[in-house]
Formats: structure tokens, C-alpha cells, sequence
């Protein structure tokens, strides 16, 4: 047999251009007659049969009529023409080919214009420049070598965890720095006298005398717990600080050329974290959108992507490896559960599917009563905190005063723990596959969490605009318990935040650390060997520091440093949760890959961001603003600024703002954005056709690669045979 025809399979079809397909062979030796493999290739009678039914096909498909021309020298071809606007780099490529094509760059640097060589040579100079900034850019990355450590001891999964917690004290501390430079900085530098300014206060006008009445706690005997009740609740003098927002009664600061408004700065930094902390989420959740597209494979694809790349390589820590074999077990056992299930399902009988969904409508009912039991229970819980917290400190002991305080977020955490053990009995009865069960019970459990946070800031509304009797005519919300009722509103956000920052160091400083000497030096108990050491389970953390964050977007409107606050409390947590993985917990033997965690945590917190958005517009411009605090005294709602501040404005530029915000742009807007998501969602369909004929070219090419080793083998035997 020559050497041409005992090549590799890839490398001989670079050979085969020259040669007609009618007249092709196996070599060039004269052992066997020519064989038209053409015809006889699977991809070959693949094309055919649909060229039965559509003959323009064979045209536009040419790479699937002729599998084997050259895929080098179409590669060297495209690399060579994009060789002035890509870089090698990016080619999956060996060394020798691309110093090859790095030398071929070079002779055409020569035969260009000095224009052209400038460019090209500052191009690359950019972008080396761009690099070694990246490069130096995440040697400043906070906690860099804690996540990278946890990284390579506990995998991705988990440092997934720790990096999402690292966005989140980055996320609040750019909110803090937008209300700190819009709100605080100008009043900082008057009050200190540090720029030559005025604080302009305002003057109360055409308004009732008692709605403008804002009783500030009386200066007489003070018990030595009333600090820690007032550190704790956000009353006492921490209420007449700037961190709540009866603290910027101001109209505004008066420099020497101009007046800062200072209400318009207040809904405008309001305005401008919430809408930078969508664009920021959606922007990280893209790639993870992304690479869930790509892990939508079929299951064929999705077992050898488990078996051949479901390895982290990450891993260094042997018990890792350990947990990592038994997870990538886990998930196989998953998938061959999940596809058992389907073919139960297409196996079902008429009766056993109505006996199944009357069953899972029965249970959802359950699921429903035990959230509308817990909603009213806070809603009973917050009626009764706030018509008893406005007794004298004097008249109760400390603890009661503070067990009334903190009811509504006693009541709202005993929910967060109590719920997900109910529904995680409830959903191994309505016969889901492991995989969606997880994913359900995860979506009842955010849900549960973050809706009670809104029923407890809409059950505050409820009580701040309804009076017993006839007052709230005057003022427009219940003056009398609610002086200043934003304020109160920050309070309430206030103690959800410092109780459950409480509950995370309690829980891990007298159960998980207690747990874990119990379970080291008491091992020979058997109940103690059942109980084993807390999980760290990365669904139960995630939704806990997503509800505190969704806490501080809310709370931030009403508390204006509570964004600070959030930051500091994430620092600590991150330094906790650390302590605890490697010293009291052992990582949960259900591991989530990175690409789907980043992608499931995102999600999760663009819900409580939506969820934290729907109470934040309903206050500002439903509920009338307070008349005794506050910087929007003089305004019927707080939105009433933006109108008054476009009619400040000239005559063309309030023509322009109307105009757009009007009718007769909104409809054609819309319909412009509808079709041109029309186009995407086309192109995106395009995009998955192309992408499955490339998956079936790839697999035809295996079936022909597959047939030629088969005939070689066969036209060898004959060579030998022939031979003896």
C-alpha cells in the first residue's frame, strides 16, 4: 500500500482535491479497483435522500456534499484573509502554525503604506496595553486569594458562592458612593464649612399646622439599655442622624452661582442605583445566559459532557475529589432518573395522569394556604408592632420593648426557616424528576422569602394611609402615628437588616461551630452520626444574602445609609461564611457547577430587584409625603419634583420631554422595539439551525471518519493476503 493512502483520514483529504471524485481510490497501488467513496460515504447518501425532496439543497450544502475536501486549507485561506483584524491568538492552532502565519503577517506588514503600518503597529500596541491593564486589574480584586484558595479546595461551585457575595459588597458600595456624592457631600461641605454655601431649609407653606409636627423623643431619665434598644431599632438618636431620611429637611445648597436642589438629587440617586443595579445584573448574566444555551444539548451530549469534561481540575484537596467523584455520580444517577421518568410519563396511562395532576393541584393548594398563613401571620404581626411600639419605654421591661420591636422580623424569619422544610416534604409527593424538584422548591423558597419583605412594607402602607377618623383628609396619611412616616418605614428596614445579620453569626457561633465539636469528639453516638456535620448548601445562602440585599434597595430610599451598612455586613459575612466552610461545615454533596450557579444567582436577584422596585414606585408617587421630614414636604408625592423641575425648563426642551414621554411617540416606540425583537428572536432561530446542521455535519464526519478506517482496514487485509 503507498504512503497516500495510509495517511490519517484529516490529512488525506487535503490530497484529494486534485483528484476527480469519480476516479477516486484507496491509493495508488494496484491491488484493488478504483472505488467511488464518494457515493458510499454516509454523509454522501444522507445528502442524497433529502436531495429527493429539495434539489436547491445540494447547492447551498456543498461542505455536506463533499466531506472531504481540505478543512486545513479552508482554515489557512480565512486565517490568512483575516490576518489585519484578528490576532493568531485566538485560532485553536499549534505553535508551529502560528509562528507560520505570524511570518506571513510580516511579509505583508512590508508591502503596505506607512499609514497603514502606523495603524497597525498602534493597534497592537493597544491592545497589549489593554492586557497587561487587565492583568494588573485583578491583582486588585477584593479577596482574590481567599476565593482562589476556596476555589482550589472546595471546586467552582462553591467559589461561585464567595464571588457572587464579592459583587454584591462592590454592588452596595457604588450605591453608597452615588447617595453619598449626590445627597450627603453637599450637605457634608456646607455644614463643615468647607465651601462657601448655605443650607436652604424649607419653609412650610399653605399646609395645616399639625401636619408639620414631628415629636422628637424626650431628653429626661434614660435607662442604659435604651442605647442598645435605640443601636438596635433605629430609634432614639440614631433617628435624628442622617441615617434615616427625616434628617434632610432641606430645600437645598446654596453655592455662590447656583442652588443645588437637593430633592431632585434625592429621587434622582434613588433612581440612579436602581436602574445601575438592573444594568449591572443583566450585564453579568448574559454569559451565563450564554453558556446555559449551550448546556441545552441533548442527553446523549449531556452524559458525555458529564463523563469526559465534568472533571474541575480546580480540585487539589483530596476529600474534594472525593465529593467531586460522588457529586459527578450523583448528577449520572439524576439524568438516568430524570429519563426514567419521561418514559413513565409517555407510559401513563389517561387515569394515572388525571390521579397525578389532581394530586399536584391538591398539594400547590397546600403550598398556597402555608404562604397565605405565613403573610397574614406577618401582616398580624406588624398590626400589632406598630400600634404598641408607641409606648413609653418606661412602662415595659427591656425585653418586651424589644420583642415588640422586632416582631414583624421574629415572625418573617421563623417563615424563612420553617416553609422550606415544608415544601421540600411536599414535593417528593407530586412525582417531579430530581432535577425540576430542586429547581422548585428553590423558586418557592425566593419566592417566599422576598414576598414577605413586600407584605410587610405594603401592610405598613396600608396602616400609614388609613386613619379612624377624618384626619387623613388633612394630611393625606395617618399624621398622628405616622409623623414621618418614612422614617418609620427605614426603621422597619433597619431592624430586618441588623436581625438578620443576628441570625447569620448566631447560627453559626452556637449551632454550626457546636455542631461540629460534637460531631468530632462525640462520634461514637449513633444519634450523633445521624445528625453529621451542617451542609453547606449554596441555594440556602444564596437566597439568605439576596434577601438582605433586596432589604437594602428597598430600605435605601427611606434610609439612605443603609447601603454602608449593607456593605460592612457582607464583609463580615464573607469572613464568616469562610470560617465556617473550612472549619464547622462540609460542602453538600449536591454541587452546582459554576456557569449554572452564576447564572441561577443572577436570576435570583434580578427577581428581588423587580420585587424591590414594585413597593419603592407605589410610595413615591402614590402615597402623599410627609409634611413634618423630609425633603419633599412641600410636594403631594415625592415624583411631584420631576414635572415641577421639567416646567423650570426652556419652552423647546419641555416641547422635546413631552413629546416623548406622550402617547404619540410610546405607540410607534413600542412598535419599532417589537419588531426589531422580532428580528432577533429570527435571527436567533437562524442561528440554532445553523447550529444544528453543524452538529449533524459534525456527527456525519464521525460516521465517514468511522467508514474510511473500516475500508483502510479492509484494503490492508487485502494487501496482506495478497502479499502471502
Amino acid at each position: 500500500m503507498s504512503e497516500g493512502s495510509s495517511g490519517d483520514p484529516g490529512r488525506g483529504s487535503s490530497r484529494q482535491r486534485a483528484v476527480h471524485p469519480e476516479n477516486m481510490s484507496l491509493g495508488s497501488s494496484s491491488f484493488s479497483p478504483p472505488v467511488n467513496f464518494l457515493q458510499e460515504l454516509p454523509s454522501y447518501r444522507s445528502v442524497a435522500r433529502r436531495r429527493t425532496n429539495i434539489l436547491s439543497r445540494d447547492k447551498q450544502s456543498g461542505t455536506l456534499l463533499k466531506p472531504t475536501d481540505s478543512y486545513s486549507s479552508q482554515l489557512d485561506g480565512g486565517i490568512t484573509e483575516n490576518l489585519n483584524s484578528q490576532s493568531i491568538r485566538k485560532y485553536a492552532l499549534n505553535i508551529s502554525e502560528k509562528r507560520r502565519l505570524r511570518d506571513i503577517q510580516e511579509t505583508q506588514m512590508k508591502y503596505l503604506s506607512e499609514w497603514d503600518q502606523w495603524k497597525r503597529y498602534s493597534s497592537k500596541s493597544w491592545k497589549r496595553f489593554l492586557e497587561k491593564a487587565r492583568e494588573m486589574t485583578t491583582h486588585l480584586e477584593l479577596w482574590r486569594k481567599d476565593i482562589r484558595s476556596i476555589e482550589g479546595k472546595f471546586g467552582t461551585g462553591i467559589q461561585s458562592y464567595f464571588s457572587f457575595l464579592r459583587f454584591l459588597v462592590v454592588l452596595n458600595l457604588v450605591i453608597f458612593l452615588i447617595i453619598f456624592m449626590l445627597v450627603l457631600l453637599p450637605i457634608l461641605l456646607t455644614k463643615y464649612k468647607i465651601t462657601n454655601s448655605t443650607l436652604v431649609f424649607i419653609p412650610f407653606k399653605d399646609m395645616d399646622i399639625q401636619c408639620t409636627v414631628y415629636p422628637i423623643s424626650s431628653s429626661g431619665l434614660i435607662y442604659f439599655y435604651s442605647y442598645i434598644i435605640d443601636l438596635l431599632s433605629g430609634t432614639g438618636f440614631l433617628e435624628e442622624t442622617s441615617l434615616f431620611y427625616g434628617h434632610y429637611t432641606i430645600d437645598g445648597v446654596k453655592f455662590q452661582s447656583f442652588t443645588y436642589d437637593l430633592p431632585l438629587a434625592y429621587l434622582v440617586s434613588t433612581i440612579a442605583y436602581l436602574a445601575l443595579s438592573l444594568l449591572w445584573i443583566v450585564k453579568r448574566s448574559v454569559e451565563g445566559f450564554k453558556i446555559s444555551l449551550i448546556r441545552s444539548e441533548e442527553h446523549f451530549q449531556s452524559y458525555c459532557n458529564k463523563i469526559f469534561a465534568g472533571w474541575d481540575f480546580c480540585i487539589t484537596n483530596r476529600s474534594m475529589a472525593e465529593l467531586k467523584h460522588s457529586s459527578l455520580r450523583y448528577e449520572l444517577r439524576a439524568d438516568l432518573e430524570e429519563e426514567r421518568i419521561r418514559q413513565k410519563i409517555a407510559e401513563r396511562t389517561s387515569d394515572e395522569t388525571i390521579r397525578i395532576y389532581s394530586l399536584r393541584l391538591f398539594l400547590n393548594c397546600i403550598v398556597l394556604a402555608v404562604l397565605s398563613a405565613c403573610f397574614y401571620a406577618i401582616y398580624l404581626a406588624t398590626t400589632f408592632s406598630q400600634e404598641h411600639m408607641k409606648k413609653e419605654i418606661d412602662k415595659m421591661v427591656f425585653g418586651e420593648n424589644l420583642l415588640i420591636l422586632y416582631l414583624p422580623s421574629i415572625v418573617i424569619t421563623l417563615a424563612n426557616f420553617i416553609t422550606p422544610i415544608i415544601f421540600a416534604k411536599i414535593i417528593h409527593y407530586e412525582d417531579y424528576s430530581p432535577g425540576f424538584e430542586i429547581r422548585l422548591t428553590i423558586l418557592r423558597c425566593v419566592f417566599m422569602r422576598l414576598a414577605t419583605i413586600c407584605v410587610l412594607v405594603f401592610t405598613l402602607g396600608s396602616k400609614i394611609t388609613s386613619c379612624g377618623d377624618n384626619t387623613c383628609e388633612l394630611c393625606g396619611y395617618n399624621q398622628k402615628l405616622y409623623p414621618c412616616w418614612e422614617t418609620q418605614v427605614g426603621q422597619e428596614m433597619y431592624k430586618l437588616m441588623i436581625f438578620d445579620f443576628i441570625i447569620i453569626l448566631a447560627v453559626t457561633l452556637f449551632v454550626d461551630f457546636p455542631r461540629k465539636l460534637l460531631v468530632t469528639y462525640c462520634s461514637s453516638s449513633k444519634l450523633i452520626q445521624c445528625w453529621g456535620q451542617q451542609e453547606f448548601a449554596i441555594p440556602d445562602n444564596v437566597l439568605g444574602i439576596v434577601y438582605g440585599q433586596t432589604i437594602c434597595w428597598i430600605g435605601a430610599f427611606f434610609s439612605p445609609l443603609l447601603p454602608a451598612i449593607a456593605t460592612l455586613k457582607f464583609v463580615i459575612i464573607f469572613y464568616v461564611k469562610e470560617l465556617s466552610l473550612l472549619y464547622t461545615c462540609r460542602p453538600s454533596p449536591r454541587q452546582f457547577r459554576a456557569s449554572n450557579s452564576n447564572f441561577f444567582f443572577l436570576l435570583v436577584l434580578l427577581i428581588g430587584l423587580c420585587l424591590a422596585i414594585i413597593p419603592l414606585t407605589i410610595s413615591m408617587s402614590r402615597i402623599p409625603s410627609s409634611k413634618a421630614c423630609g425633603p419633599f414636604t412641600n410636594y403631594n408625592t415625592t415624583w411631584e419634583v420631576i414635572p415641577l423641575t421639567v416646567s423650570t425648563f426652556p419652552s423647546s426642551l419641555q416641547t422635546l420631554i413631552h413629546g416623548v414621554t406622550s402617547e404619540a411617540f410610546a405607540v410607534p416606540f413600542f412598535m419599532i422595539i417589537c419588531l426589531v425583537m422580532f428580528y432577533f428572536i429570527a435571527l436567533a432561530g437562524a442561528h440554532k439551525r445553523v447550529v444544528v446542521q453543524l452538529r449533524e455535519q459534525l456527527f456525519l464526519e464521525s460516521r465517514d471518519k468511522r467508514y474510511l478506517i473500516q475500508k483502510l482496514t479492509e484494503a490492508q487485509r487485502d494487501v496482506r493476503s495478497q502479499q502471502a
